[in-house]
């Protein structure tokens, strides 16, 4: 459970830096980023697998390139989703919000590891 919560606070970073960089997202307030974090979490560990299941014809014959829409297609629905989201740049400003949250987690996840707060096993 620290493990997601601390990934959701790193997706809510990077959600935070793609308010900062990408002209078109926006943010109400500080819980409204901390819950859009945690709905990206909920949404990409629920509906993402189903939605690439569903399009794995089109990813298949666009050699993956799809994956980018059905990506930034998870960022617009957390944004319509929540109220206080805001995501006025359409297709653009949604990739670029999961690119620089993708960063993030990879960053992220280098540091602390896949398990969570644990980057090394306990004897």
């Amino acid at each position: 459970m620290t493990g997601f919560l601390l990934r959701a606070l790193l997706t809510a970073f990077g959600l935070w830096l793609a308010s900062q960089w990408v002209p078109g997202v926006g943010f109400d307030s500080v819980p409204t980023l901390l819950l859009a974090g945690l709905l990206l979490g909920v949404v990409n560990a629920i509906v993402r697998p189903i939605a690439f299941i569903l399009t794995l014809p089109i990813t298949l014959v666009t050699l993956g390139l799809f994956l980018l829409v059905l990506n930034a297609a998870m960022v617009a629905l957390v944004a319509w989703l929540l109220p206080g989201f805001h995501l006025y740049g359409g297709f653009r400003s949604a990739l670029l919000t999961w690119i620089i949250v993708w960063l993030t987690g990879w960053l992220g996840s280098a540091l602390i590891g896949h398990q969570g707060i644990e980057r090394y096993p306990r004897r």
